[in-house]
């Protein structure tokens, strides 16, 4: 059970749209909309409101200098960009991924061939069974 206090931080923290909440809350926060609407409805409406303006307000401009500044102290700090080619990594997972889907393809055709062969048996044995479970007596068959 949600109290008052985590839904509160909840919306808060999140905003009005529950899509945008945790997916392990969404659940417990619906059940205290539900359980509690007049605290609900009035933290969701502040929220809302807090929500539009955020969505009214311009994106700002990143200036370049300023992006400049920060790579190059990433990269002094040792930290480096992934945007780096990494071919033989890409190589091995192309390979792998391409590997692991042909044996799926493979798989699957096995699959459907056995499938035929099976049921076409099974359906055999269904039939013998069956004609074995109801006595033919000799005068109706031959009159």
């Amino acid at each position: 059970m949600m109290t008052a206090e985590r839904f509160l931080a909840l919306v808060a923290a999140w905003g009005a749209a529950p899509r945008r909440w945790p997916s392990a809350e969404r659940a417990a926060a619906d059940a205290f909309v539900a359980a509690r609407p007049e605290v609900a409805r009035q933290a969701l409406s502040d929220a809302d409101a807090v929500d539009a303006l955020l969505q009214a307000s311009p994106t700002p401009a990143v200036p370049a200098a300023l992006r400049d500044r920060v790579l190059a102290s990433a990269a002094g700090a040792g930290l480096r960009s992934r945007n780096r080619p990494r071919r033989w990594a890409d190589r091995l997972a192309l390979s792998l991924g391409a590997g692991w889907a042909a044996a799926a393809c493979a798989g699957v055709v096995a699959g459907m061939a056995l499938t035929g062969h099976i049921s076409a048996a099974a359906e055999a044995d269904a039939v013998l069974y069956q004609a074995s479970l109801v006595p033919v007596d000799d005068v109706e068959v031959l009159g």
